[in-house]
């Protein structure tokens, strides 16, 4: 089934959203992207149009909607965390039919509620590593040489993810199945919460982070490090550790990138994830609560 067209839909084409539709569209799958009415009339229009060096420089048709109206082989879940239950209107459980659902967004909190809305065997965890942005509706700049999705699922058969990252892999994606979905969803979060958080915090890129706080970054890893071992049983302070220092000096956070642009922050979704389920197992996580405390003046400024 990889390898026949399928109906994918893209609930959030922003950059990694739209990097998605436009790979899957130009590989001969039927995309239907889900967004506002104004941004769902563009893409009709024209298109997503992909600046790549990957991938090139192409434009690829898609449908676009604001609400899902007809069944479909997969759904991406690519909003961000602020936004995902008002988007969430816009896939109707009744009108998704057996989909397997992957959302792609940071953080741990949203499996739950996409469980409790769809079907918890059409629900898997994903992940994914990829830079691209998204200027203006209808425009997708990809600035990694990767793209690369991880799924895992403790609800979904196995046999399901492994046709999904065979469809992946044919629309030029790097796509992998793993066993645990807890130890995914939280080598990811144990890395982003800390970079995100001091890069945000400091209102700095990473090089300025490692220089001028490094004892608050290596701090908030440690505490991410005993919060995972107690929702996975394992940590990941040396893989945390390993990404940052590996990080271009000028890296930034997509959560310092909004901030800097006005947007909301998804500082619940990542640092507030951490504290509550430090506080579930009753780890105490100061450096991070502090972190947070001082970026809530930043969030109603």
């Amino acid at each position: 089934m990889e390898n026949s067209p399928q109906h994918i839909v893209v609930l959030g084409p922003g950059g990694v959203g739209g990097l998605i539709a436009a790979l899957a569209s130009r590989a001969g799958h039927r995309v239907t992207c889900l967004a506002s009415e104004s941004t769902a009339d563009v893409l009709r229009r024209d298109g997503i149009a992909v600046s790549s060096a990957q991938f090139g420089h192409f434009t690829a048709p898609v449908e676009a909607d604001t609400t899902l109206r007809e069944p479909a082989d997969l759904v991406f879940v690519t909003v961000k965390a602020t936004s995902l239950e008002a988007a969430l209107e816009r896939l109707d459980p009744d009108a998704i039919g057996d989909a397997l659902i992957v959302p792609l967004l940071n953080g741990v909190d949203h499996m739950t509620l996409l469980r409790e809305r769809y079907s918890p065997g059409q629900v898997t965890g994903g992940v994914i590593r990829v830079e691209a942005t998204r200027p203006r509706p209808g425009i997708v700049e990809h600035a990694s040489s990767f793209a690369d999705i991880d799924l895992a699922s403790s609800t979904t058969d196995r046999a399901r993810l492994d046709q999904a990252a065979a469809t992946l892999s044919a629309i030029g994606l790097g796509a992998r199945v793993l066993d645990d979905e807890a130890q995914m969803l939280w080598a990811k979060l144990s890395f982003l919460g800390p970079f995100a958080l001091s890069t945000t915090v400091n209102r700095s890129p990473i090089g300025v982070v490692r220089t001028e706080h490094a004892d608050e970054l290596d701090a908030m890893i440690d505490e991410a490090a005993l919060v995972s071992s107690a929702e996975c049983g394992a940590r990941f302070d040396e893989r945390a550790r390993q990404l940052a220092d590996a990080l271009g000096d000028a890296a930034k956070s997509s959560m310092l990138r909004d901030a800097e642009a006005g947007r909301p922050t998804e500082i619940d979704a990542i640092g507030g994830a951490l504290l509550r389920a430090g506080e579930r197992h009753g780890i105490d996580t100061p450096v991070i609560r502090n972190v947070m405390t001082r970026l809530q003046p930043q969030q109603s400024s």
